[in-house]
């Protein structure tokens, strides 16, 4: 037998010196001890597995556990009703796991500083039962395995914790999870391996690190959209950023305010399958664009993954067919509800529950398109319509016959038809996360009207600017709401975490 791997299957575990619980009535220090904590734990993986990997011996396991923070009351007192979040809902034990205290800084303060106001009791900070797969130490783009060459004789996982996916799941967002008997109550929506396995498939799928998100998400289909975003975010940044302070685009290639050209910092990246492009503020409050590609498959992976990062709004914009005779092409179509054939989410959220409109978001919206459009009221009615949008998994769904799909339709009375609104409102209603939906009327199958190549490019050319920059409008919109305004009650069920 390899002497290497003989010498460690007989010994012991070797991990960090305990962690004594500590309690806090200060939010900031609470978030400082979690930091302690979790970068201590790391650390303590990373130094090992370069210490195996230049060839030291195998002595034993090596393990450490993800920081905890908790919160225990015994009153029934109740907290401010007009707040969405910030409270538990009876007495108990409530506890979550935490990953990337740094990065959830401002997220983690705000909410362990609204529990500590609403109930007058402190938080505790302690070790969890949770190891930390070393996949996840190393953070997003870490490859652990072709690093770690030396371990070709010995399989990684008779050393160290990998990612264990029998327990990373959204049992607790979708209102599934009933805690044993004994056991504490979630404290948040995601545990810290969730969020780990979400960060690090941002990474892949973006080609942007998880810190260049931003609170406000827009989502498009159509690469034209990303085109006329990066162009504005550019020429934004060398007239002097107006409030924003860089723009990141695929890569972490960094531009700051007040520079024409990027920082050397950034390194050149194969475009990803859904690139991301960040037009950051200071506290996360700038906007997050992504080209999500067709199809409502993209549309749901990329929000389970944004949806950990806790955003405070997204928003679709992207290009539909127009189901109505008196719609043209250009036209606009708001989203008041949203007809569900998408299929990817059946199994998460069944067809049965209604996707409700979001009255700050649709009254944003409504808002930025009288604004940019110069139409208001009444006249508004020539450019726009609100309704139902229907979202299908089948592109070339008029190659089949038309009857049953058209007669749903109809029934639903659906004024646009796409592959991908329904689904990312589906999971913001999911996640807990405001959406709403600014269509674009492209063509009109029903009705003959399929845009030709030349008829395509002008249309892009005159319409794709207008409708990004109400876009852009609606969710400056919502950046100057207070969050607690914005986060709507209406998207909580009867068993509510405490956090966002």
């Amino acid at each position: 037998m390899n002497n290497r791997i003989s010498s460690y299957l007989t010994t012991d575990t070797i991990s960090p010196a305990p962690y004594e619980p500590r309690s806090f009535d200060d939010a900031s220090q609470a978030v400082d001890a979690l930091t302690a904590l979790y970068e201590r734990n790391t650390a303590f993986l990373i130094d090992h597995f370069a210490q195996l990997a230049q060839g030291a011996p195998v002595t034993a396991r090596y393990r450490a556990f993800y920081p905890q923070v908790s919160i225990e009351t015994r009153s029934y007192g109740q907290a401010d009703s007009r707040l969405s979040y910030g409270h538990v809902t009876a007495p108990g034990l409530y506890t979550t796991t935490v990953t990337r205290p740094t990065l959830f800084r401002h997220y983690l303060k705000n909410q362990l500083d609204l529990l500590m106001r609403n109930h007058r009791v402190p938080v505790t900070v302690s070790e969890s039962t949770t190891p930390i797969p070393l996949h996840f130490a190393f953070g997003e783009g870490a490859h652990v395995e072709a690093s770690g060459s030396a371990f070709f004789d010995i399989p990684m996982r008779d050393i160290f914790d990998t990612p264990d996916l029998n327990t990373t799941d959204d049992e607790i967002a979708n209102g599934e999870y009933l805690p044993p008997p004994g056991e504490p109550s979630p404290l948040a929506p995601f545990t810290a391996q969730r969020i780990d396995y979400s960060l690090a498939r941002l990474s892949h799928y973006t080609a942007t690190g998880a810190e260049h998100f931003q609170n406000f998400v827009l989502f498009t289909n159509y690469q034209f959209y990303m085109d006329e975003f990066c162009a504005w975010a550019r020429k934004l940044m060398a007239d002097g950023g107006d409030g924003y302070t860089s723009f990141v685009e695929p890569g972490n290639i960094i531009t700051k305010a007040g520079s024409s050209s990027p920082d050397q910092n950034g390194g050149s990246v194969r475009m990803p399958q859904m690139p991301a492009y960040h037009l950051k503020k200071k506290g996360h409050a700038g906007i997050t664009m992504v080209n999500i590609g067709v199809g409502p498959s993209n549309a749901k992976t990329i929000t389970d993954h944004i949806a950990v990062l806790r955003p405070h709004a997204w928003l679709m914009l992207g290009h539909c067919a127009g189901l109505r005779n008196s719609q043209r092409l250009g036209d606009y179509v708001l989203a008041h509800a949203y007809m569900r054939e998408d299929h990817v989410l059946d199994d998460d959220l069944p067809l049965w529950v209604p996707i409700p409109a979001l009255a700050e978001v649709q009254v944003a919206l409504e808002e930025a398109v009288e604004e940019i459009t110069g139409y208001e009221g009444f006249e508004l009615k020539r450019i726009m319509r609100t309704g139902t949008v229907a979202t299908i998994d089948n592109r070339n769904w008029e190659l089949r016959d038309q009857r049953g799909p058209v007669k749903r339709l109809s029934q639903a009375r659906a004024i646009a038809l796409d592959m991908e609104s329904a689904t990312i409102a589906a999971n913001g209603f999911r996640f807990r996360v405001p959406y709403g939906t600014l269509l674009c009327v492209s063509d009109k199958p029903l009705h003959g009207e399929l845009k030709l190549p030349g008829m395509a490019t002008a249309f892009y050319r005159t319409q794709v600017s207008q409708h990004l920059q109400i876009g852009i409008r609606a969710v400056q919109k919502l950046a100057a709401m207070p969050p607690e305004t914005l986060h709507s009650r209406k998207l909580r069920s009867f068993f509510e975490t405490a956090f966002q």
